[in-house]
């Protein structure tokens, strides 16, 4: 799927969720897509969970 796609299926389900939810579950389901985005990138190894520790622990070297 091409990044306008799901740029416009996102924007369409935070819409939705907005007019049905109002704004706090508009920001309720925008925070569970990110973590789902984030989870998802892990799985599929675009993120290292172990570098992002490291740097965060100071072990890391730019």
């Amino acid at each position: 799927m091409n990044p306008t796609i799901t740029g416009a299926l996102v924007g369409l389900i935070l819409a939705a969720a907005a007019l049905i939810f109002g704004f706090w579950g508009f920001l309720l389901v925008a925070l569970f897509m990110a973590i789902g985005a984030v989870v998802g990138r892990i799985v599929s190894g675009e993120i290292d969970i172990r570098s992002i520790a490291n740097a965060f622990s100071g072990r890391s070297t730019s």
